[in-house]
């Protein structure tokens, strides 16, 4: 079976979170999205844990489940160089145990969603071993509390000590993480981070599974490669819309190149802010090859779909206008995910023909996009000349359509599998 999984989130127990961060609401947004999986996130918080139990279904020890939507034992931790991790648990006893043997250091377990702890991130993997807690860097190149902000390589961050994945984030595609060669053995995940439930924050980066449950072993030996499970795709956001794609001022956004921000000593000449190293130049840093593993899956850039509709009807993200053009394609094909990855376009086009055109703009790789930086999303915009190039691709599928004796329309998930 596939199933799409967004395993690093958090809860209303976190700073900078919305009070909307609860079970059910996680469970009714993760439907309208099409995931199958949620990262609990913020689990060895206690009062989340209670929560979880109350409102989730045990399906097995590393697994709970409400309203059909499947929930895995996640969180993210700081280190004491202000690194953070995902930590992924195989049972609530492993949780406790983790939670008891962090406390002695940290001031914060019991009350804080992402936790502060006294100790390096060799030592949290070295714990998280012990007890076959699954562990990897969270939003590994970002140059705000990442592995990559504060070191050179995976083995100066964590020595020795077994690490299990590598989470991109949201400036960073599987194709950039490649042009580092010690992350080619590791399993790339793609996760929202999400600090509110709403459909264009949770799942707007995404993992698809292949494998026979949706339960915590399977999630595991995908993770692991082992058993014939695998990933076989990775979708997000197009890195150049993340907030840190580009080296910027983090106070006026004002993009440089990194010579340039070297010779001001990182000091914004406009306005005085401090400017941000990007993901960018923080990776080309870093990069010793070309090559890529060949069992790497695709990585798919896209947007969340009230954003695609926002930009079409010029209306902000969370206006009623564009909730009802939205409602209408989950009403009709069931899922976001469905309209921005499955659905044939000529499909979408019989809800709203300029949103279709969008979706394939993107698919295509086709919208303008100008990069983010300094702490500000970057933007997309849909150029004028693709409304004939949208149309020549209806008539040529009409005509292929026409041709068969049984119309059949490929899905992208069926195009990479089958090729």
């Amino acid at each position: 079976m596939l199933i799409d999984a967004d395993l690093h989130i958090h809860s209303r127990y976190s700073k900078a979170v919305s009070k909307a961060m609860t079970i059910p609401n996680l469970a009714e947004n993760a439907r309208f999205k099409g995931l199958g999986v949620v990262g609990t996130g913020d689990i060895l918080n206690p009062k989340w844990e209670a929560e979880l139990l109350r409102y989730a279904e045990k399906v097995d020890e590393g697994t709970y489940e409400r309203s059909g939507i499947r929930f895995l034992l996640t969180t993210e931790v700081e280190d004491d160089r202000r690194v953070h991790h995902v930590l992924i648990f195989p049972s609530i006893e492993t949780v406790r145990e983790m939670r008891e043997r962090l406390r002695p250091y940290s001031s914060d377990i019991d009350t804080e969603g992402r936790p502060h702890l006294s100790i390096s991130a060799a030592e949290i993997a070295d714990l998280a071993n012990d007890l076959d807690v699954l562990i990897g860097p969270a939003h590994a190149f970002t140059p705000w509390t990442s592995l990559y902000k504060e070191y050179d390589s995976l083995k100066e961050a964590y020595g020795d000590a077994k690490i299990h994945f590598l989470e991109l984030g949201l400036s960073a595609d599987s194709e950039m993480a490649d042009m580092i060669r010690a992350h080619h053995k590791l399993t790339y995940l793609s996760n929202s981070d999400a600090h509110s439930p709403m459909p264009h924050r949770l799942g707007r980066e995404f993992n698809r599974f292949e494998v026979e449950d949706a339960t915590f072993e399977e999630i595991r030996k995908t993770i692991l490669k082992r058993g014939g499970r695998k990933i076989i795709l990775n979708a997000g956001l197009d890195p150049r819309l993340g907030k840190y794609h580009l080296t910027a001022c983090s106070r006026c956004y004002t993009k440089y190149s990194l010579e340039e921000a070297k010779a001001f000593h990182w000091k914004c000449p406009k306005c005085g802010g401090r400017i941000k190293k990007g993901v960018k130049d923080r990776i080309l840093e870093l990069a010793d090859t070309d090559k890529r593993p060949k069992d790497r899956p695709p990585y798919i850039h896209l947007a969340p779909l009230a954003e695609i509709i926002a930009m079409v009807i010029g209306k902000g993200v969370e206006t009623k206008s564009v909730r009802v053009v939205w409602e209408h394609f989950l009403r009709e094909f069931g899922s976001e995910i469905r309209v921005l990855v499955d659905v044939p376009v000529e499909a979408l086009a019989q809800v709203h023909e300029e949103v279709a055109k969008a979706v394939w703009a993107y698919r295509n790789g086709r919208l303008i996009v100008i990069p983010g930086g300094g702490g500000k999303y970057g933007e997309i915009k849909l150029p004028e000349e693709i409304r004939n190039a949208f149309i020549d691709e209806l008539e040529s599928v009409a005509v292929e359509l026409s041709n068969e004796e049984k119309p059949r329309q490929r899905s992208i998930t069926e195009f990479i599998r089958k090729g």
